[in-house]
């Protein structure tokens, strides 16, 4: 009897690990189904997150194409290249490679000692820049609105002020 006891209460402890052994498992593996769950989420949005990054960045390629009319407008885009002044002065203006439409760089020798390279930008029919000696206006004009008489018969000029002009030979 004795043994019989032993034996049974053997068979009830086993059943009891069994037990609390399937238990266990179940809780594992529902850990393990939510994991699973939580990995394909965060897979999802980081899907859908980079699908609109790229949106987004095509919509504002998009826009970057269309403002360059407006912010560079064609009339300045035509002033790209040399310029000549007189007496030695030169200015010479290059499409800003680096950065966004209507920005352009001015190699300018403006004076008789002073020269250096300034950023523009395009604003309306002008170009803004600023050298030491203050913020300047570039603007299309003939060679009589220079008024510089060596460049008064030209037709194509721009004028930063009067006396200082640049025209194209």
């Amino acid at each position: 009897m004795r043994n019989r006891t032993i034996l049974l209460a053997a068979l009830a402890l086993l059943g009891a690990c069994h037990g609390e052994q399937s238990a266990t498992n179940q809780l594992a593996n529902s850990a393990d189904r939510l994991a699973d769950a939580a990995d394909n989420w965060g897979e999802t949005a980081s899907n859908r997150i980079d699908a609109a990054g790229d949106k987004t960045q095509g919509r504002i390629a998009g826009l970057d194409n269309r403002m360059a009319g407006i912010v560079d407008p064609p009339a300045v885009q035509g002033w790209v290249g040399r310029w000549t002044g007189v007496d030695g002065r030169s200015l010479l203006i290059a499409a800003d490679p680096g950065r966004r439409p209507g920005h352009y760089q001015l190699t300018d020798h403006y004076a008789h000692s002073a020269k250096g390279v300034f950023d523009g930008v395009a604003q309306r029919d002008t170009i803004v820049f600023a050298r030491p000696d203050g913020e300047q206006v570039l603007r299309a004009t003939d060679g009589k609105a220079t008024g510089l008489d060596r460049l008064a018969a030209k037709t194509d000029c721009l004028t930063v002020r009067p006396g200082e002009g640049y025209c194209r030979d």
